[in-house]
């Protein structure tokens, strides 16, 4: 979400009321047509350029011909128009990440020729989200509440503190009355809305994190005007809920040898363990001295989730380790900032909005209370912050309606993407989203460590899998397994090597 780095890295994690019987399974076919042009400012795509438009499309789908919204988008158009297949919607995931950078992204992570030349790489901002009619609960430097992912909590007494801090906050959302409507449904209406509006009879899409999310429930609620569809470090179904938050425990778990093995291997350099075993008991004593005794800003909480936010990729373990040492040695001078002690207003908003939207939570304190209290014996690296309280337990508005259902009546037209050890969607994931699609997909499991496969990670099977898959629309009858690679066939100069880090930068990091 953000380009800086930190300890406390800013989490946008990703992530039933009777239905409405009004709320249209298909969007109405727009009566325009898009008109490309330059885009804002702020849109990064120095490596190559963008074009921008903006798409209206209803509020509620409940009363189409009420207010609407706009919905921006951005644009790689194909090179090669011989080629061009269609559209290739993005979606980088969150709730709550912008996309409008995200065609330039994948250019500068070095998507394939061959896709760029099969698709007009169409980018965008989801409704509520940055220049797409941005909501805000109008969070503050001072208020006191963390970001997406709920503070690691020692005992109940700290998840009673984060109850109180929770309920404020789902209050204070509920000012802005648009929030109701943003939710992972609307969000796959509007991609419907999208594609008419760009001409195509038939679109495809690529998602990572909580945008699997939104490809599910895209591909489920408009099977037929579905075209390929590419969904990377799965959630494992439409939406983000309690079970899914309390995954990001078991996620730790799974990702953290990976850099305990790192960390060990170069024990002369930072000091932190000579074996994986030594690495992981610095963890915990640093968590539990700095629980006690903080370090300037960095306490328990937040060197936890700076830990876990530096799993999401190999090129992040250099900076924690460097962190982790800092705080060894008491250097509050060489100890970075955290970041989440900087709002993310809209980002946040969007987050909540989608989350506790999607679906109904528990209420009771209790629930929470011993959730944490059993995910901190199951899952110690990160347990007992994925099972804390959240704001959706007091959220004012009910579900809409019930959250998309997968449907496995359909095209085979689902690709799914899946590291084995991923900190925010773990591996669980992938295979949820699989049974759930049935034999409308193929499973791809990755022995990597990390949070994105294709392109993102630097595994040559899986490359060539999604790669295929796009550009000739070959799913093999069977689900794949892709060995471990670290051998890239890329040189890149300095100039480039940077546009690579910024675009990595620039995945959510979570859903």
């Amino acid at each position: 979400m953000d380009r800086k780095r930190g300890l406390a890295m800013v989490v946008v994690a990703l992530g039933l009321a009777s239905s409405v019987a009004a709320t249209p399974a298909v969007a109405d076919e727009p009566a325009f047509q898009v008109e490309w042009g330059a885009c804002p400012s702020d849109v990064n795509a120095r490596a190559t350029p963008l074009q921008c438009a903006s798409v209206s499309v209803p509020l509620d789908y409940t009363d189409p011909e009420g207010a609407e919204i706009k919905i921006m988008l951005s644009r790689l158009a194909s090179p090669n128009p011989s080629k061009r297949r269609g559209v290739l919607l993005l979606n980088p995931g969150g709730p709550g990440g912008s996309g409008l950078s995200m065609p330039a992204d994948l250019f500068s992570l070095g998507v394939p020729a061959s896709v760029l030349d099969s698709y007009d790489l169409i980018g965008m901002d989801t409704r509520g989200v940055g220049h797409s009619s941005p909501v805000s609960c109008g969070f503050t430097v001072d208020q006191g509440y963390s970001g997406n992912i709920p503070p690691y909590a020692v005992d109940d007494a700290a998840v009673a503190e984060q109850a109180k801090i929770a309920e404020a906050v789902a209050k204070q959302c509920a000012r802005d009355g648009r929030l109701r409507h943003v939710s992972t449904a609307n969000m796959a209406r509007d991609l419907d809305r999208i594609r008419a509006a760009l001409g195509e009879d038939k679109a495809s899409f690529l998602g990572y994190s909580y945008g699997s999310a939104l490809g599910a429930a895209y591909a489920s609620m408009f099977p037929e005007r579905s075209d390929r569809i590419v969904l990377d470090s799965n959630v494992g179904d439409t939406f983000l809920d309690r079970d899914g938050m309390r995954r990001f425990g078991l996620g730790a778990e799974q990702a953290f040898p990976d850099f305990a093995k790192w960390a060990a291997a170069r024990h002369d350099a930072y000091g932190l363990g000579r074996t994986p075993e030594e690495v992981r008991n610095t963890y915990f004593t640093l968590a539990e001295r700095l629980d006690k005794t903080p370090v300037g800003e960095i306490d328990g909480t937040t060197f936890r989730l700076g830990t876990f936010a530096g799993l999401y990729r190999e090129s992040s373990y250099a900076m924690t380790a460097q962190q982790w040492q800092a705080l060894l040695n008491f250097d509050e001078a060489a100890v970075q900032r955290p970041l989440g002690l900087s709002p993310y207003d809209n980002a946040w908003s969007v987050f909540l909005a989608v989350t506790c939207n999607d679906v109904d939570w528990p209420e009771d304190v209790r629930t929470y209370q011993r959730g944490v209290a059993e995910d901190r014996q199951k899952y110690p690296l990160f347990g007992a912050a994925g099972a804390n309280i959240t704001p959706c337990a007091y959220w004012q508005y009910e579900p809409a309606e019930p959250p998309v259902k997968i449907t496995d009546d359909g095209p085979r037209n689902v690709l799914i993407m899946q590291n084995l050890r991923d900190p925010a969607t773990p591996h669980r994931g992938g295979v949820m989203l699989k049974e759930k699609f049935g034999q409308r997909s193929q499973l791809v499991s990755v022995n990597e460590s990390g949070h994105g496969v294709y392109v993102f990670d630097d595994n040559p099977c899986a490359l060539n899998i999604a790669t295929t898959y796009l550009v000739d629309g070959k799913l093999a009858p069977r689900d794949t397994f892709c060995q471990a690679s670290r051998t890239s066939g890329l040189t890149l100069d300095r100039d480039a090597q940077q546009r690579r880090a910024e675009a990595l930068d620039r995945l959510p990091r979570t859903f």
